[in-house]
């Protein structure tokens, strides 16, 4: 590997890591040497997942209960890296939930639930990650939307408003903290065959060929490689960003239609 692309020697906190992308993005930067603190709302998920990486040579792994939607969770988790490895390079927020139901179906309940972990979640953890990044030497933060922000998502406005709102975040935080030394993107990604997917669309990882490019779903190792990338110096000149990783565009093919 180009030294640029390496995140050996940092800590990174993955939030919503005991499966699919989280786990797979904490796995690949433990596997590159970098220290770990991974989070879920269940110990026992995360403690499998941290016993998977400290099996293997690399970067440690750090495993800690806790609810993003809840401030007091999310300060003890910054503590906990900050007591552990001495401080909070890169930050991956990664924690998200949605469910399908069309707009007028959607309780009040239901609405505030999906905004406050994918939204609110965001805030809490960057602004308590971020403090220590602004007073230290910097860091990097990459955020988690989604296609769904990027146009809107029919039988999932909850979401969809929520993950548009992380990508202004992403924008407007990026020109904010440029002066504190931290850079701030975000990954849009279209279909990955995690084990939601799989449950929900019957699509499986192992059915998928890596080496084609006319598919419309994606593996979590692909996830796994932009954000490293943008974890990395290699993407020094990039921030603020909203990078897309859904597969062949929609293009309308008939320029009559």
């Amino acid at each position: 590997m180009r030294e640029q692309f390496a995140v050996e020697d940092q800590t990174a906190i993955v939030t919503g890591a005991s499966q699919g992308i989280g786990r797979s993005i904490a796995e690949r930067f433990a596997d590159d040497g970098a220290d770990v603190v991974i989070c879920s709302r269940e110990q026992e998920k995360v403690d499998e997942v941290a016993e998977g990486i400290n099996a293997e040579d690399g970067g440690e792994c750090l495993a800690i209960e806790c609810d993003v939607t809840e401030r007091d969770a999310v300060d003890a988790l910054v503590e906990a890296t900050v007591e552990e490895f001495g401080g909070v390079d890169i930050l991956v927020n990664n924690a998200g939930a949605s469910f399908m139901a069309n707009f007028e179906g959607i309780s009040e309940n239901g609405w505030k639930t999906i905004v406050d972990i994918n939204l609110h979640g965001t805030y809490h953890c960057t602004q308590a990650a971020g403090e220590v990044m602004r007073e230290g030497d910097g860091g990097v933060i990459v955020n988690f939307s989604s296609v769904a922000g990027n146009r809107g998502a029919p039988f999932m406005s909850h979401y969809a408003a929520a993950k548009a709102a992380v990508s202004n975040l992403t924008s407007t935080l990026a020109f904010e903290w440029a002066d504190d030394g931290v850079r701030v993107n975000c990954i849009a990604p279209g279909f990955v065959a995690t084990p939601g997917v799989e449950s929900q669309m019957g699509v499986s990882a192992d059915n998928i060929d890596r080496s084609a490019v006319d598919r419309q779903i994606g593996l979590e190792e692909e996830i796994a490689d932009l954000t490293q990338f943008l974890a990395s110096d290699a993407s020094s000149y990039i921030t603020g960003e909203t990078i897309t990783a859904k597969g062949v565009p929609d293009i309308m093919e008939d320029p009559d239609v």
